[in-house]
């Protein structure tokens, strides 16, 4: 059932049936124009003209009563909101993950990323919920330019799904939320539009999979 797929995520999700996804867990871009140290950028971010169509997709694969997590960018909160609003989310919770390190200094030194938590239905309450304000983890960027820890995202999983639940990341990049997922044991699908990471992706899942089986 795992799959790690490369193309645009609307299109993907399209063709995916209704009500079929536990849960989503997605980094999207942060529609501010990133590019890092070394000239690495992310595709489809200065423009969010896709926003409202990938969250109508989300919220239609996604099962009823349950939850997605998605990371944003603050200075683009309002675009982001009207997005999730528009396609049927309801907000009912953020969590903000805090940094021993700025990422950006401007007025501020950026330490912290955020995620809000996003409910289609009414989905149950975990037993042991997460704190809304969790460390982060540095994971130097190697396998994309704004990569995840997976020691960020697996608590996320194992506290939003069961085993056995298929977790989606539209917005996979190198295949953090996959690798999260497969080692708290839950099915994934990840999708990635830029060849590069989808490459990057593959073989990390490669050697994780191979890994597990020997």
């Amino acid at each position: 059932m795992s799959r790690f797929i490369q193309g645009d995520c609307e299109q993907v999700m399209s063709g995916f049936p209704s009500s079929a996804i536990d849960f989503i867990l997605t980094d999207p871009p942060y529609l501010v124009g990133f590019t890092d140290r070394s000239g690495r950028s992310i595709a489809n971010d200065k423009q969010g003209g896709w926003l409202l169509p990938v969250s109508r997709e989300m919220f239609r694969v996604l099962k009823p009563d349950s939850l997605a997590i998605s990371f944003y960018g603050w200075n683009r909160v309002d675009q982001f909101m009207q997005a999730w609003k528009a396609a049927g989310f309801r907000v009912v919770g953020h969590i903000v993950f805090t940094k021993s390190y700025a990422s950006k200094s401007a007025f501020l030194g950026y330490q912290h990323e955020s995620a809000y938590v996003l409910a289609k239905g009414h989905p149950p309450l975990p037993e042991k919920p997460l704190p809304d304000v969790m460390p982060w983890q540095y994971t130097g960027n190697r396998h994309h330019p704004t990569e995840k820890p997976v020691s960020v995202l697996r608590p996320l999983i194992e506290s939003f799904t069961q085993p056995g639940a298929i977790v989606l990341d539209p917005f996979a990049g190198s295949g953090s939320t996959c690798v999260a997922a497969e080692l708290a044991g839950r099915r994934w699908i990840g999708i990635e539009l830029m060849e590069q990471y989808h490459v990057t992706g593959q073989r990390r899942l490669s050697e994780l999979c191979n890994a597990r089986v020997a």
